[in-house]
């Protein structure tokens, strides 16, 4: 994180020297269009374009030069979210899965025991004719 830290203020100081650099450079370039607007040939409009649009490019250049150094640093902080992201997602699903697990015990417990009912109302069914059976044969027997 430090390093980080240190790493942006040494890009901050680079751009700041390289502003100062370009300074003078509009002050020049108006400089010399007011000479070539002053002299006798009227220059072709075109160059008046292309001298206007220096300064631009000129401003643009350390724009352009910062995202160039910062772009690795954006990059790298999305890769980081991406990866944070996927481990949530890789959670959750996990999460999922296990509910999911837990819902199939459930469910498979809930099975067990309703066969066991079954198989203890089948079993009480069989004992009470059983039973009827045997009183029906005692009382055919006392008669």
């Amino acid at each position: 994180m430090l390093l980080l830290l240190l790493l942006l203020l040494l890009l901050l100081l680079l751009l700041l020297l390289l502003l100062l650099l370009l300074l003078p450079l509009p002050l020049l370039l108006i400089l010399v269009l007011l000479l070539l607007v002053l002299l006798p040939p009227p220059p072709p409009p075109l160059l008046l374009l292309l001298l206007l649009l220096l300064p631009l490019l000129l401003l643009l250049l350390p724009l352009l030069l910062l995202l160039l150094l910062l772009l690795p640093l954006l990059l790298l902080l999305l890769l980081l979210l991406l990866l944070l992201l996927l481990l949530l997602l890789l959670l959750l699903l996990l999460l999922l899965l296990l509910l999911l697990l837990l819902l199939l015990l459930l469910l498979l417990l809930l099975l067990l025991l309703l066969l066991l009912l079954l198989l203890l109302l089948q079993l009480l069914l069989l004992l009470l004719l059983l039973l009827l059976l045997l009183l029906h044969h005692h009382h055919h027997h006392s008669q």
